[in-house]
């Protein structure tokens, strides 16, 4: 966001230095969880402003990339400028709301600087809103399902369901170790599809394809996806060409997993 601050136009009451590095320092906080967390470019925009000039800034001038947010807060000709990276962290809705709501409590005048420091640590600590295996019956279900509307047998849900759940297992046991986000897929979609494959020939499948393709849905990158096409909508088309790539590149590493599944047991038709 951008815009020229004249002479003329009316400012808000003026601010200290310090005051106005305090305020740039938990807007941008803010903004990095929601950029972390899975928000598009507007929302995180729009959310590092509503904060800034909540908190007492004339305006806020903001450029977000896919992983960083620059940002300069503006109040009576005064102004700070600061940067803050945000490396990628994964997919988590629960903290986007909390966060937009507590920007929207700030514009009402009914949380200051010293309460949006205390909400944005506990929203920082906060556990993941799911117990881990709950996600992972979860997901293993969903890819079963997945693998029923694909035309797949009880044989092939069954496999479909052990070879998910597993995946889902590793990958949660990767991530919490900190490998490489693109080795973490090619992995888990090796261990999903080859456990798919030996599951449904043991169950007999009649679509051992099927279970192998649904088994690895998990991995599918919806996110960068969708966020890539709102970028794209909203007119921020760099950020959107990075998150497309993204997404492709992970595709790319389901593909390979799934090809080392193939020319191992030699299944066709996925």
């Amino acid at each position: 966001m951008n815009a020229n601050i004249t002479d003329d136009r009316p400012h808000k009451p003026p601010m200290e230095r310090e005051e106005l590095r305090e305020v740039i320092s938990l807007s941008l906080w803010a903004g990095q969880m929601l950029l972390q967390w899975g928000a598009d470019t507007a929302r995180v925009e729009e959310t590092v402003h509503r904060i800034g000039t909540g908190l007492g800034c004339d305006w806020l001038d903001i450029v977000v990339t896919v992983d960083a947010i620059i940002a300069t807060t503006i109040n009576n000709h005064e102004f700070r400028t600061k940067v803050r990276r945000a490396p990628l962290r994964g997919v988590n809705m629960a903290r986007i709301v909390a966060i937009n709501d507590v920007s929207y409590q700030i514009q009402q005048g009914a949380c200051d600087r010293a309460q949006l420091r205390r909400a944005l640590r506990a929203i920082d600590q906060q556990g993941h809103l799911y117990n881990r295996w709950l996600v992972l019956v979860g997901v293993a279900l969903a890819c079963a399902a997945f693998s029923d509307l694909f035309g797949g047998d009880a044989a092939t849900f069954l496999a479909t369901l052990g070879a998910a759940g597993t995946a889902t297992f590793v990958r949660q046991e990767l991530t919490k170790r900190y490998y490489n986000p693109l080795l973490i897929v090619i992995v888990v979609a090796a261990v999903a599809g080859g456990l798919a494959s030996v599951l449904a020939r043991l169950l007999g499948s009649a679509t051992v394809a099927t279970a192998i393709a649904a088994s690895v849905l998990l991995l599918v990158p919806g996110v960068p996806l969708i966020n890539a096409a709102e970028d794209f909508i909203n007119g921020y088309a760099q950020n959107g060409m990075v998150r497309a790539i993204y997404g492709g590149i992970i595709s790319l590493a389901i593909a390979l997993g799934l090809a080392l599944v193939i020319w191992l047991t030699g299944v066709n038709g996925i």
